[in-house]
């Protein structure tokens, strides 16, 4: 597609392609609490029953009460498409305060089967007009809140 002088090429996302591509430029993701090395390998690594969404939410969005439990129903609602959801966790950001995990969404699913269910539905899809990445994050690490 042309803009203005500059040619812009648009790729759906797809699982387990290589974030590079065959032109070895890594598009600019500005994701709260995701670095660019964990863009670059942000399906990598076992299959869990715990599920990180990504790019859904800002922290501003997670301050307003009535808006946080929009959003924690809206994710609950989708991900038991796929399986049962055993518990879920959005942290929230608190003035002054470093959280980890802010602008995450962590759903931990009864099976590892229902996790890659949703992992592969949900990742590339559009929530608020930004784009799902995610990522398996170890069972462990989730219940000690290491975010």
């Amino acid at each position: 597609m042309q803009l203005g002088d500059k040619k812009l090429v648009m790729q759906r996302a797809s699982v387990g392609k290589n974030p590079l591509g065959s032109g070895g430029m890594l598009a600019n993701f500005q994701i709260p609490g995701l670095s660019m090395n964990q863009v670059t390998s942000a399906t990598a690594g076992p299959a869990t029953e715990v599920l990180c969404l990504m790019n859904m939410v800002q922290p501003e969005e997670l301050e307003d009460e009535e808006e946080y439990d929009e959003i924690l129903d809206d994710v609950r609602e989708e991900c038991s498409k796929y399986g049962v959801v055993k518990s879920m966790e959005i942290p929230r950001p608190i003035k002054g305060v470093e959280i980890p995990g802010v602008g995450k969404i962590f759903v931990e699913f009864a099976t590892i089967a229902d996790c890659q269910s949703a992992q592969q539905s949900l990742a590339g899809r559009k929530f608020a007009n930004r784009v799902v990445v995610t990522s398996y994050i170890d069972p462990d690490k989730y219940h000690h809140r290491e975010f």
